[in-house]
């Protein structure tokens, strides 16, 4: 069986270059600050577990694709 992950990381500035948005695009879509999503992106902050869904809709991707942990 696998351990838990210690951190949580995400794929979420690979994901919306793709989809040619910006932190702005990406923080007016979600309803939070552009600091917050630099700072998720940075993993210098957790989003809680409903804007972590909002981001993974707006870029298009299962949650599993836009978050993991190590």
């Amino acid at each position: 069986m696998n351990s838990l992950p210690k951190t949580l990381t995400n794929n979420i500035k690979l994901l919306r270059i793709k989809l040619n948005l910006t932190q702005e695009d990406l923080a007016k879509k979600t309803n939070c600050s552009r600091q917050t999503i630099n700072a998720i992106e940075k993993n210098k902050y957790s989003p809680s577990l409903l804007l972590a869904f909002k981001i993974s809709y707006i870029l298009q991707s299962d949650i599993n694709e836009v978050f993991g942990g190590e």
